[in-house]
């Protein structure tokens, strides 16, 4: 059973935009946190966005100003807008949802920014 799934990565040039979408299977997903991490080669996965069920949102100060995270609680959605994507953002996109102590993941989706 996959819970939660990610779309929307690409190759795209410096300057330009994605949206990354993320569906999860549970209801209970609604009621808890949902972020989106990423991890470049070489390099430890990071938390990118987190979002509580309230809309209040967080972000890494590398994304503050670009990125916008938003969620849909009535479809169990989470989305990434990435703006003014940078060479910096090349990485796996990853979507997280913790409901207590554990961390549901999805599969990844790869954005590659290069000219």
């Amino acid at each position: 059973q996959v819970q939660l799934v990610e779309s929307g990565g690409g190759l795209v040039q410096p300057g330009e935009s994605l949206r990354l979408s993320c569906a999860g299977s549970r209801s209970i997903f609604k009621l808890y946190p949902m972020a989106w991490y990423r991890q470049a080669p070489g390099k430890q996965r990071e938390l990118v966005a987190s979002i509580r069920r309230s809309g209040s949102t967080d972000y890494v100060d590398s994304v503050k100003g670009r990125f916008i995270i938003s969620r849909d609680n009535a479809k169990i959605m989470v989305y990434l807008q990435m703006n003014v994507l940078k060479p910096e953002d090349t990485a796996v996109y990853y979507c997280n949802v913790r409901v207590s102590e554990t961390d549901y993941w999805g599969k990844g989706t790869l954005v590659n920014v290069s000219s």
